[in-house]
């Protein structure tokens, strides 16, 4: 049987990649568990001991941020603006998640083991290994780094929001489609090659029906992806609310800003809703699950795909203009080959430095507050009764709205709020990346507490243990893994994302990355891209490698 996975599974499933089928031994959980403690707080301790860090002077200005909440601007002509941006970043993330798909579907057919499963085993790696090495190029480059490339060839074009969303979510989401697929029952793929069908028949017959619940519950997970994506990206000028608070921020203007970020919040919970009602009628229940809802939703999804491409004026034809054509080569030209003069190596290495420094720190924060939220939501008591569970409904509403606060928030404005108290430097990308990641952490490992099987604990309640005993010996032990692998699987990630919070100042390979772009030294960018991807495989072999131990 197969489950729809939401949120929670999708995160677990990318976590699970390249892990061996041992589990790992005991004195090597303690050898990880003293690392994974020990490099965050001397990540911390290179970022802060003997170097200025606070800035008393922008006080005033955070406070007068967080006292326009409770007054954001609402007249008549700036919600017009305000909705016009949200139909804008929608539509961004609609098509781009919509090509994504495409090349998921595509790229995930290919990459998939199963799929070449008649084949020869020399035949058969090669073609798996040769596709999915190539789709670890796109995915290890950011979306805003793409974005910034496209604005270059394409000028303000929609087309540099879609593709800048749909190139790298399209070769992550064919990497988690191919392990959705390997992870499939493959006997009645087998059979109907048995039985003569050609492959891509015996898939569309054998494999894709019985995936299907998980690869549309992964579709709505990047989905909500794409809409943070689609904000960052209005940041560099892509338009949408993104555009919009950049704007807002360079006046501070900060009741504008809390009516656009309200409205990056609005959409987010919608969304968020929409999929975890979908979640549900596709997953696999007692009754009769009813089949209009996901027949419906695929209706709206397409009939949104036409609105957003009206609403943007998408026009495909300025990918083969002569101006997109002179972009393309002049870039292609400038990228390759890459250059590093030796002048700069000193300053590349410590940029390395700062931006592992960074992913570190905002991993151990947002894993920690992720974990103390979700326990205390989900596991720190025991109320069984009705009064129970309406008087523990408020905390949890306020916890799940602070969540989604901190995730709705692009990182780049919590890292210019953070701009206004500390001084640049690594801490302020870091903060800001934990409190955006803790909004991401902290819903996936309360689902994960929420989703857990309660026996367990129940047995140990029945026998006469307390709430907080019960969590600890019944569902502690069985959480720890999935919180380790969420959140390694999420230091990964944010590897990737220190590139944005850079482009705002707060160092890391993003400064450099910036400062090369707008010298259109492109030679030079290809260098520092290089240099993150190796520092993004050597943090996934790292990962990779602590949760083989935890498993």
């Amino acid at each position: 049987m197969s489950i729809a996975r939401g949120g929670l599974e999708t995160e677990l499933l990318e976590a699970r990649k390249h892990l061996g089928p041992a589990a790992g031994s005991r004195s090597a959980r303690r050898v990880w568990t003293l690392l994974l403690l020990a490099i965050p707080i001397s990540s911390l301790a290179m970022a802060t001991i003997g170097k200025p860090v606070v800035n008393a002077a922008g006080l005033p200005q955070m406070y007068e941020f967080w006292r326009a909440a409770a007054s954001p601007e609402l007249g008549t002509s700036f919600l017009r603006v305000t909705f016009s941006a949200a139909l804008t970043t929608l539509a961004y993330a609609i098509l781009g998640s919509m090509l994504s798909i495409l090349i998921g579907l595509a790229g995930g057919s290919i990459a998939a083991r199963s799929s070449w499963a008649t084949l020869r085993k020399p035949l058969r790696w090669s073609v798996v290994g040769g596709t999915r090495g190539l789709l670890s190029l796109p995915r290890g480059v950011h979306e805003v780094v793409w974005g910034l490339i496209l604005i270059n060839v394409l000028g303000a074009d929609p087309l540099v929001g879609i593709l800048a969303i749909g190139i790298p979510y399209g070769a992550i989401t064919a990497k988690v489609f191919a392990e959705i697929l390997d992870e499939a029952h493959q006997q009645p793929y087998l059979a109907l090659r048995g039985a003569g069908a050609g492959r891509a028949r015996a898939m569309l017959y054998g494999l894709f029906p019985v995936a299907s619940g998980d690869m549309i519950s992964y579709v709505f997970y990047r989905f909500e992806c794409s809409i943070r994506a689609a904000a960052i990206l209005g940041l560099i000028g892509a338009g949408g609310l993104g555009y919009e608070l950049a704007l807002s921020f360079r006046t501070l203007r900060y009741d504008e800003m809390w009516t656009l970020i309200y409205a990056l919040i609005v959409l987010s919970g919608l969304v968020d809703l929409w999929s975890s009602s979908l979640r549900k009628r596709l997953s696999v229940t007692s009754e009769k699950p009813p089949r209009n809802f996901p027949t419906a939703s695929a209706l709206v999804w397409l009939g949104l795909c036409v609105v957003s491409a009206i609403h943007l004026q998408v026009s495909l034809s300025n990918l083969v203009s002569d101006r997109a054509r002179d972009g393309f080569r002049l870039i292609a030209g400038g990228l390759w080959p890459p250059s590093l003069p030796a002048e700069t190596w000193p300053a590349l290495i410590r940029a390395s430095i700062d931006t592992l420094e960074m992913s570190v720190i905002a991993t151990a924060i947002a894993a920690t507050l992720g974990a103390i939220t979700s326990v205390l939501l989900s596991g720190g008591s025991h109320r069984p009764s009705r009064a129970g569970r309406v008087a523990a409904s408020a905390p949890r509403i306020a916890a799940k709205g602070l969540l989604l606060l901190c995730r709705a928030i692009p990182p780049p404005v919590w890292a210019l709020l953070l701009l206004f108290v500390l001084l640049p430097g690594v801490l302020p990308g870091a903060l800001a990346l934990g409190i955006y990641n803790f909004g991401i952490l902290g819903r996936l490992m309360s689902e994960a507490t929420e989703n857990l099987e309660p026996a367990p604990r129940s047995a140990l309640l029945a026998s006469g243990a307390s709430g907080p005993g019960s969590f600890l010996y019944g569902s502690a032990p069985r959480l720890a893994s999935r919180y380790v692998a969420l959140s390694l699987y999420r230091w990964e990630v944010t590897t990737r994302e220190t590139v944005i919070v850079g482009l705002v100042g707060a160092g890391g390979l993003g400064r450099l990355l910036t400062g090369n772009l707008a010298a259109f030294d492109f030679a030079r960018v290809s260098g520092v891209l290089i240099t993150l991807i190796a520092i993004t495989l050597l943090v996934d072999a790292v990962s990779a490698a602590a949760r083989q131990a935890f498993r």
